[in-house]
């Protein structure tokens, strides 16, 4: 199974692309999309839209798991944050690939084991995980790789039920 793993934001979106071979897990792809701070909310947006739609025709996914995103103080941000993840959505959705949505804290659990771990566990447990030489930067690379991971282990824990 592929999966593409998207942790949404206005500025910059991480994206990663993992899949599962012979129990062990790759990442095919990752990286971030960035747009740029002075430019128009709509082309920002318009931006991620046509970069997340090339990401899908160039990988082709079977999948994707996207990041809940949960905001407690900041309006402003949630609301661009919250636009962000509606245009990945269309993006998936009009690709008809399949998309599981999981909370920050059910990834935490699925990596580590523990709701509450803190980042840098995450983000160590991306690196071995994955078999890769370093971990990924941006925090959002790490945490769209560690989203597909997510959805990788819920996926073969539904398969044995």
């Amino acid at each position: 199974m592929r999966v593409l793993g998207i942790d949404p934001g206005i500025a910059i979106t991480g994206y990663g692309l993992v899949e599962e071979r012979e129990g062990s897990l790759e990442a095919l792809a990752y990286g971030d999309i960035r747009t740029p701070a002075g430019d128009p909310l709509p082309q920002r947006l318009r931006q991620l839209y046509e970069a997340i739609c090339s990401l899908i025709e160039a990988h082709r996914p079977d999948v994707a798991a996207i990041e809940r995103v949960f905001f407690g103080r900041n309006v402003t941000t949630a609301f661009a944050v919250g636009q962000a993840r509606g245009v990945a959505l269309l993006a998936l959705a009009q690709a008809q690939i399949p998309i599981y949505e999981y909370a920050p804290a059910d990834v935490k659990q699925a990596l580590v084991g523990y709701g509450s771990a803190p980042k840098a566990q995450i983000q160590a447990m991306v690196r071995m995980l994955l078999h890769l030489p370093e971990i990924p930067r941006p925090d959002d690379v790490a945490d769209a790789l560690a989203v597909a991971i997510c959805h990788l282990n819920h996926a073969r824990l539904a398969a044995l039920r």
